[in-house]
């Protein structure tokens, strides 16, 4: 048997931590002395604890542990799922991190240069074009920020099979309209829709008009950036949002790679602001 310190010192977990695993049922002292209350753990409890190091060190909260654990499957096939999901968890955030990585590089390179690190707003480049009406199959709904990718798919899904059923004929990519002024805690109001060259039953007229457009070759994380270098072009011009802006996404963001590689036109409909002179 080994003392609580002497299990400690072993696995690298404070006497503290153990008896918190102890309480939320974690790992348990194989034996209790009842007339002083020192805690001892077997040699055998040795592998379990590093096993639970070992799945701490993979980000697996104490919560998804203690299930991997309790688990009443084969525990090997559960592990192997719940592993390869965590990899991809962690893939994933490599890549994000791959990504401020290579911006923060961008932003040191361009202080060394004597620019701002906000010199990149500089190549986004804003046009002014007509946009001609169109029709519209769509699905409006309110729906969350952290929502919108599920929602995507799921929308368009459903759309897809319409056009299908109907047999429409698709004009153009999928776009999300936003129709929400402001922020609400029920949700952005936003509609998904693809153009399509039929008048029928469920689609609807949408005339954008004059535009402002954006072409963004790249991750989504740079849509609030030409967000802003829209609202900042219309005001410094003298024009004020007419519609809904909208994102047409030329790429699908389930059949590429790297973010690379996803295309995004934005469009931010304007009209001349009215002199009050």
């Amino acid at each position: 048997m080994l003392s609580i310190g002497e299990f400690s010192n072993i696995c690298k977990v404070s006497t503290k931590t153990l008896r918190y695993y102890a309480e939320i049922g974690l790992i348990l002292p194989d034996e209790i002395n009842p007339e002083n209350g020192y805690r001892y753990y077997s040699i055998e409890q040795l592998e379990k604890m590093l096993f639970i190091n070992r799945l701490k060190s993979y980000n697996f909260s104490l919560e998804e542990i203690k299930t991997i654990l309790d688990s009443e499957e084969l525990q090997d096939e559960k592990l192997y799922l719940e592993l390869t999901r965590k990899k991809k968890e962690i893939e994933k955030q490599v890549q994000e991190f791959e990504k401020t990585l290579d911006q923060l590089n961008n932003d040191i390179s361009n202080l060394r240069q004597g620019k701002s690190i906000m010199s990149y707003l500089e190549s986004i480049d804003v046009q002014l074009v007509e946009v001609p009406k169109m029709y519209l199959l769509s699905i409006r709904k309110m729906v969350h920020e952290y929502e919108i990718a599920e929602e995507y798919g799921n929308c368009f899904i459903k759309l897809i099979k319409k056009i299908q059923e109907d047999k429409l004929t698709i004009l153009a990519p999928p776009m999300v309209l936003f129709h929400s002024a402001e922020f609400s805690p029920f949700g952005l109001d936003t509609e998904f829709a693809i153009p399509v060259k039929e008048y029928v039953t469920g689609t609807r007229d949408f005339y954008p008009g004059l535009c402002l457009k954006t072409v963004l070759y790249g991750s989504y994380s740079e849509l609030s950036s030409v967000y802003a270098k829209q609202r900042e072009w219309a005001e410094k011009e003298g024009y004020e949002c007419n519609n809904a802006l909208y994102e047409v996404y030329v790429t699908d963001p389930s059949q590429v790679l790297k973010e690379s590689e996803l295309i995004t036109e934005i469009y931010y409909p304007i009209k001349k602001k009215v002199s009050n002179i």
